[in-house]
């Protein structure tokens, strides 16, 4: 890999210009914050390098470049300067892609919204640096407004942001750095941001001083004169959601901003480019092919901010849903694209996984049918691979693919409980399993939702084998959902009563002949007509149990009766349990 040094002036600043890769390739600049130097960008740019032709330069007083003489040659218009000056000296009368950290992203803003660079940055991918004129009109309009709620997001951001307020002192910040913070920041971002061998910046110290300009010539000017500010290209903004100094609610009214808008986030903190440099590669390169080509792939498809669907409690989340082809499986997809997500809808049968799917894009959102029999593990794994390579992971998984299964234990063969365990409790571990472990991966604070039953709270002589499956998934939840606490990841289990879902309609029943097979079954549909619980009923429970993180939540009045009987009166559980449910 070529890379290569350089100095570029700009109104007699001499900048420090790093090159990585060939000349010849698609540029990208990547544009330091602070305390940082050109050395932030390294592990990335050499990932890119490869594909790319990567440019980081040392902003004004950092790195190699000069420092300047007043804090009032710290000024934005001056930075978008020193971008010019760098892009003409390495890209003259090139487009180029444009990446900017923190301050590297602030300052870019000012490039993106003016006409300056106007028609030669062909996309801006921003990451804990918003536009300052954009922040000061965020806290205009909450700071008016009279929720406790918004005037909560603005006391959390500005107790966030207190460095700030100090970084307006004229001596303080700097005799910090001089007080040996120079020498203990990499310590720090090991301790605060999980950051470990990271590259000495030798001029960190200096850098730390000199920085404070940047603060001081703007914060002031732009909170009290912001501008009306509109990106003139497609904007992919990266939000890592454990950021302790730039809150994701900041960006809550980007989408007014930037016609073309592209949200991703990570659990991650504030050095992403330090602490996630592979990662921050692959999604720069997705949406820089995507902007060259003009064609997005799944994952910037969903990751694009809809205005009309902004508002909506699961927007921007990405729901998958086993045994949505039907029944409660469908009514939950549509729930959930109702309220904003886009779904991966998975079903044995292709013709009902894709209905869902199209009833799903009515609803203005993204769907994707995926044929796939949950109970055999190389399908599942198979999805989740498909998964992890179109979005890296989910942020909700419905569990509810299931089978109906009676007949007594003596009746039921190893064939049926084979059968029964392996779509209604192993669907619903490799379903746990396979997405969680992604979520956690991610940082992502995701929901798993298992669809278990009335039936888990009751014993019966006629559904043995379908009692115990989903008395198991009610189990599996509760252990899942301890072990996945700390991960923020909440687990649910949702155990409808009797619903017309047809599963009734369908299901098996061991030791009777087809005659009586099919009589019951017919019974069943009748009785199906009768329910007054509905699908679209049980939805509603789903979505409330994600929303809330509900442990349990009962849909129906059996499943209210038969958990009240189980826990106070279980000796008349084994009284019920000597019936037949199934006539």
């Amino acid at each position: 890999m070529k890379v290569s040094t350089q100095k570029v002036v700009s109104n007699g600043i001499s900048l420090h210009v790093v090159a990585y890769g060939d000349p010849q390739h698609t540029p990208i600049v990547l544009v330091h914050g602070y305390p940082d130097s050109n050395l932030v960008w390294k592990p990335v740019a050499e990932l890119l390098a490869d594909k790319y032709y990567v440019v980081a330069y040392d902003v004004r007083g950092a790195g190699l470049s000069e420092a300047p003489a007043s804090t009032s040659d710290y000024r934005l218009d001056l930075l978008s300067q020193d971008l010019l000056a760098v892009a003409d000296a390495l890209l003259p009368r090139r487009r180029f892609h444009l990446v900017g950290h923190d301050w590297g992203s602030i300052q870019s803003w000012e490039s993106v919204t003016t006409e300056r660079l106007r028609g030669r940055i062909a996309s801006f991918t921003s990451m804990s640096g918003p536009a300052l004129d954009h922040v000061s009109h965020w806290l205009r309009k909450r700071t008016l407004n009279l929720s406790p709620a918004a005037k909560a997001k603005v006391l959390g951001q500005l107790a966030s942001s207190w460095y700030i307020l100090m970084f307006q002192l004229p001596w303080l910040a700097p005799a910090l750095w001089d007080a040996g913070l120079g020498k203990a920041w990499p310590r720090m971002l090991e301790k605060r941001e999980g950051v470990f061998d990271a590259t000495v910046n030798p001029t960190q110290t200096a850098d730390g001083k000199n920085g404070v300009g940047l603060y001081r010539a703007n914060f002031i000017d732009k909170f009290l004169h912001p501008g009306e500010r509109f990106a003139h290209c497609p904007v992919l903004l990266i939000v890592p959601t454990e950021d302790k100094y730039v809150g994701a609610q900041l960006f809550e009214d980007l989408h007014e901003w930037v016609p073309e808008l592209y949200r991703r986030e990570i659990g991650a903190g504030h050095w992403l480019p330090l602490s996630h440099p592979a990662l921050l590669a692959h999604w720069i390169d997705d949406f820089v092919q995507a902007i060259e080509t003009r064609e997005p792939g799944n994952a910037l498809a969903h990751a694009r901010v809809q205005s009309q669907r902004h508002k909506l409690p699961l927007a921007g989340k990405l729901a998958l849903v086993t045994g949505a082809g039907s029944g409660i499986g469908r009514a939950t997809a549509l729930k959930l694209a109702d309220v904003g997500a886009d779904v991966i809808v998975v079903d044995i049968r292709p013709e009902a996984a894709e209905r869902t799917a199209g009833l799903c894009r009515m609803l203005d959102a993204l769907a994707w049918p995926k044929v796939v029999d949950v109970g055999n593990t190389e399908a599942m794994e198979e999805l989740a691979r498909w998964v992890e390579s179109e979005f890296g992971c989910v942020d909700i998984v419905v569990n509810n693919a299931g089978i109906g299964m009676a007949g007594g234990i003596l009746d039921t063969s190893v064939a049926d409980w084979d059968k029964v365990l392996k779509v209604n409790l192993w669907g619903v571990i490799h379903g746990s399993r396979l997405f969680a472990k992604q979520m956690v991966a991610l940082g992502r604070h995701g929901h798993i939702v298992n669809v278990a039953s009335a039936a888990a709270f009751v014993p019966s002589k006629r559904i043995p084998a379908y009692a115990t499956s989903k008395a198991a998934v009610q189990m599996l939840t509760e252990c899942l959902r301890a072990e996945l606490a700390d991960k923020q990841i909440g687990v649910s289990a949702i155990c409808p009563g009797l619903v017309g879902t047809g599963i009734a309609r369908t299901a098996a029943y061991a030791g009777l002949p087809p005659e009586e097979q099919a009589r019951r079954r017919a019974q069943a549909k009748q009785h199906d007509k009768n329910r007054q619980y509905s699908p679209e009923a049980v939805a509603s429970v789903v979505l409330r149990a994600i929303r809330y993180n509900e442990p349990i939540a009962l849909a129906g009045v059996e499943a209210w009766t038969t958990r009240l009987v189980s826990r106070f009166a279980p000796g008349i559980s084994r009284i019920i349990a000597r019936f037949d449910v199934t006539t």
